[in-house]
């Protein structure tokens, strides 16, 4: 099976005080065991560095701890897969078909970065978002 991880899921499953970490950690453990195959967005790789530094847990996470969790979690495990400027002509091509301003952008983003790498399911705690802005995707989307 491959999946791509949402930032959302990847946050939840680094940081043990987050209340979605007992859900989203086991589908870490999975890719460490090699049991599925995971991506991500390059697009959520900064997203994660910037989120785990601002998060408001105690202690704060630094910027070296963030590098730190990615190197050990994501880099080498879990394939980063970018979007070319064709692939965002297209995308914004879709996002105007189906009526999608703001903020959702970037889960389309994400979402587009699915379906490049064709992954059998999108792992995420933001379903709503994701189900909308790619409605033929919204049977492959999985909540921890």
């Amino acid at each position: 099976m491959k999946v791509l991880l949402d930032t959302s899921v990847l946050v939840a499953g680094l940081v043990n005080s987050h209340p979605g970490h007992q859900r989203a950690l086991p589908w870490l453990e999975q890719v460490r065991q090699q049991a599925i195959a995971a991506v991500v967005s390059a697009h959520s790789l900064a997203e994660l560095y910037a989120v785990l530094t601002t998060l408001p847990v105690r202690p704060k996470i630094s910027p070296a701890v963030a590098y730190q969790l990615i190197e050990d979690n994501v880099i080498g495990q879990i394939e980063a897969i970018p979007l070319t400027s064709g692939d965002y002509y297209d995308l914004i091509r879709h996002l105007s078909q189906v009526g999608i301003v703001g903020g959702a952008v970037y889960d389309a983003v994400i979402a587009c970065a699915a379906v490049k790498a064709q992954v059998d399911h999108i792992v995420t705690f933001n379903h709503r978002d994701f189900r909308r802005v790619y409605p033929a995707l919204a049977a492959s989307v999985i909540v921890p």
